[in-house]
């Protein structure tokens, strides 16, 4: 098998494993806020494990940078908690498709916050994006549960959105395990008192441990750290295209574990979706 083949496949199995948050997220029947804390817990241990086996540093300049990566630890923890609804009301596939609109709210925060020179292309992608979802949405009402699902998709894209771009900004030259290390301690730590706050079943979470611990270990710390292996070998631009089959990744889980069958509008309209992410990827390329 030549290099490019292995990087390749590499590089799919790691957003395949990533893929199956996605429908985990969707049969997982906790709140979403205990869903992502336990995601958040049992990751933390795995990417500790691997920072000890692999002698990744964990010292970072504590007092520049504690305060971003508490910042972005809650974002990444309200993007979880909002995505995971997304799936529970929206169903995976839907769910997937409306957080990848983040590409396009990344180009349109960015100038925002970094102070960067706007493309007026962006603008028309994001355009597109919402034409996409216009025809993904059933019917433009809150009351709507797949609307309602697709809304609070679209909220964890700008979340994840605004926390890529601080992240960026702030850290781009940490190593990532040791970012996913504190990322995910802290959110442990930020979102502990919804462990009392909220109401739940412990029995109930019991039998859900098996998904939970798959969710946090595989789906996060493994796939996590595969993908940004993989990215090593590839520029930012594939590396990006090639995220944009995650979301047939989680139609095709969803339809052999969840029995999710995709409609016609679900087709068109996260194609529409996926196109614009293709474009905008080709025009920051050139920028």
């Amino acid at each position: 098998m030549n290099k490019e083949l292995k990087n390749f496949l590499e590089l799919n199995l790691a957003l395949l494993i990533i893929a199956t948050s996605a429908p985990l997220g969707n049969y997982i029947l906790l709140p979403p806020e205990i869903s992502a804390w336990s995601r958040c817990f049992f990751a933390f241990f795995a990417v500790a494990v691997f920072c000890i086996i692999t002698k990744v540093s964990l010292v970072y300049n504590y007092k520049k940078h504690t305060g971003i990566f508490a910042l972005a630890a809650l974002l990444q923890g309200i993007h979880w908690v909002t995505y995971f609804y997304a799936l529970q009301m929206a169903g995976a596939g839907l769910g997937v498709i409306s957080l990848f609109t983040f590409p396009i709210f990344t180009t349109l925060l960015e100038p925002l916050i970094l102070k960067t020179k706007f493309n007026p292309k962006h603008l028309l992608l994001g355009l597109l994006v919402l034409v996409g979802l216009y025809i993904l949405t059933p019917e433009l009402s809150l009351g709507n549960q797949t609307s309602l699902g697709i809304l609070f998709g679209i909220l964890s894209a700008v979340f994840f959105a605004t926390r890529n771009i601080l992240m960026k900004k702030s850290v781009a030259n940490y190593n990532a395990s040791m970012l996913m290390f504190y990322q995910t301690g802290w959110i442990v730590v930020l979102a502990f008192p919804a462990l009392f706050l909220l109401d739940w079943d412990f029995k109930h979470y019991q039998s859900q441990l098996p998904f939970l611990v798959f969710l946090g270990m595989v789906s996060t710390a493994i796939g996590h750290t595969i993908y940004v292996r993989a990215f090593q070998y590839f520029s930012a631009t594939t590396a990006s295209l090639f995220s944009c089959i995650q979301p047939l990744y989680v139609i095709v889980l969803a339809f052999f574990f969840l029995d999710e069958v995709p409609t016609v509008s679900t087709a068109i309209g996260g194609s529409v979706i996926l196109s614009a992410v293709i474009l905008e990827t080709f025009i920051s390329k050139k920028v």
